[in-house]
């Protein structure tokens, strides 16, 4: 199934998902919206990233996301519990973390997954490998140390990893 197949089918699937209704005036209507969307998103190449399928690795990514909104609320939970805490238990640092994602997509993504996290902010992010991370409690820091938020952002990368590298 090529590309355009698979991204015509999502569009339906969606559509009818969204609508719920089933009369065909807006059927039609629907058919129309997704052959324009279609039509529009290949006129602009929006359906490639730099020649990779917008469709590989698209299982990888929805449980990257998954596993990042559980650490969101986990964070969210903690910074909660420092900031209603009587002690105010928070010790504000900077510290540069090593960004271990192998593409320069797969480093933003780090950088904003980082930023996304509540109680941890991407201050400056580097072309190289570090990012100035500003945490609310050691803590936080020393989980990102550990890794796993890198691991797992490489594991949603290497499709794009072997695009970059036959440049």
């Amino acid at each position: 199934m090529t590309l355009s197949y698979r991204f015509i089918v999502t569009m339906v699937c969606l559509w009818l998902l969204l609508s719920g209704l089933f009369k065909a005036q807006l059927l039609i209507l629907g058919i129309l919206s997704v052959a324009l969307v279609v039509f529009l998103a290949r006129r602009m190449r929006l359906l490639q990233h730099r020649g990779q399928s917008f469709y590989e690795g698209i299982f990888q990514s929805l449980m990257y996301w998954r596993w990042l909104l559980y650490q969101i609320v986990l964070s969210n939970i903690d910074v909660t519990k420092r900031v209603w805490s009587p002690d105010l238990n928070i010790k504000p640092k900077l510290k540069q973390i090593s960004a271990t994602p192998n593409t320069e997509l797969g480093r933003v993504v780090y950088a904003n997954s980082i930023t996304l996290t509540p109680g941890t902010t991407a201050i400056n992010f580097t072309p190289g490998d570090d990012v100035l991370v500003h945490a609310l409690h050691e803590d936080s820091l020393a989980e990102l140390e550990a890794g796993e938020m890198a691991a797992r952002v490489r594991d949603v990368e290497p499709y794009y990893q072997v695009q970059e590298e036959s440049r």
